[in-house]
C-alpha cells in the first residue's frame, strides 16, 4: 500500500533533515509544504528528494489540512520537522502497510527537551493520531493545538514504538514559544466567543501547574520537569491574561 508522508515546514533547517532521513524506506512519497522559509529549509528537502510546495500560512489547522490535499495517495503519515519515526514506531508503521486493519493509527510521542528526554510532566505518553485514511479525516482542535479528527466509526488502533519529538533546545526558546502560542490560543478562543474572568488568572494556572508536577509526577524529571511545568502554567496564565485583554478592547 503506498503512503504519503506531509510535513509542514518554517525555517527547520535545524530540524528537517533528521525527519526526512527517519522516512526513508517507510513512505513512498514525502511532501514538505513550506511557509515561505527565509533559511536552508527548502535546499534540504529538495536535496533530500522530498516534493516541496509553497503556501502562505493561515494557521496550523488550515496548513496542515491543505498539505493533505498535496499528498499523491489516501494513505497518509503527517509529521511536524521537528519529529522523527524511531526503530520500532517505522517497524510498526512498515507492518500497516503490508496490513492495513484500521481506519487510523496512533502512536505515543516521546520528547526531547534541551537533550532529556522526557517520561513525566504530562508530555509522555502524549498519543497522537498520525497515520490515516485521509477520506476519513481532517485535522481540526484548536489553533495552535490541532489534532486529526476521524470520522465517526472509524476504527483507530495505537501502534508499538515512539514518535521521536525534539521539542527546544534552549530553555529561551520555550519561553519564546509559549508567549507566541498564548497569544495564537488567546485569539482563537476569542474569535469562538470565549472570555477569560479575574479567576482564570489564577486557578487555571495554578491547576496547570498541579496537574503536571503532581498528578503527571512531573518531579521526576527532574530539574527539567520543574522548568516544563513552570512554563506550562505560565503559558495557561499569559492565555487567559491576553484573552481578558481582547475583551476589554
Amino acid at each position: 500500500m503506498p503512503l504519503s508522508a506531509v510535513i509542514i515546514t518554517f525555517n527547520e533547517e535545524r530540524n528537517i533533515g533528521r525527519c526526512l532521513d527517519s522516512l526513508v524506506g517507510v513512505a513512498d512519497e514525502i511532501v514538505v509544504v513550506d511557509s515561505f522559509s527565509t533559511d536552508r529549509t527548502e535546499e534540504i528537502c529538495r536535496a533530500k528528494g522530498a516534493r516541496f510546495v509553497q503556501h502562505p500560512f493561515n494557521g496550523h489547522i488550515e496548513q496542515k489540512n491543505y498539505a493533505l490535499t498535496q499528498a499523491g495517495f489516501d494513505h497518509v503519515l503527517s509529521l511536524d520537522a521537528d519529529e522523527a519515526l524511531s526503530d520500532t514506531l517505522r517497524q510498526s508503521i512498515l507492518a500497516a502497510k503490508t496490513d492495513w486493519s484500521a481506519d487510523g493509527y496512533a502512536m505515543n510521542r516521546l520528547t526531547n527537551y534541551c537533550g532529556q528526554w522526557i517520561y513525566h510532566s504530562g508530555w509522555y505518553p502524549d498519543r497522537k493520531l498520525r497515520l490515516f485514511d485521509r477520506r476519513l479525516a481532517r485535522w481540526g482542535g484548536q489553533n495552535p493545538h490541532d489534532k486529526i479528527e476521524m470520522s465517526a466509526g472509524a476504527l483507530q488502533i495505537r501502534l508499538k514504538g515512539d514518535l521521536l519529538h525534539y521539542s527546544y533546545y534552549t530553555i529561551e526558546e520555550h519561553y519564546a514559544r509559549a508567549r507566541k502560542y498564548a497569544d495564537i490560543a488567546a485569539r482563537a478562543m476569542y474569535a469562538r466567543g470565549r472570555r477569560a474572568r479575574w479567576w482564570h488568572l489564577i486557578l487555571s494556572p495554578a491547576f496547570k501547574w498541579f496537574r503536571n508536577y503532581v498528578l503527571k509526577t512531573g518531579f521526576l524529571d527532574g530539574r527539567a520537569g520543574w522548568t516544563i511545568c513552570r512554563i506550562s502554567a505560565l503559558e495557561t496564565k499569559w492565555k487567559y491574561r491576553a484573552l481578558r485583554e481582547m475583551g476589554r478592547l
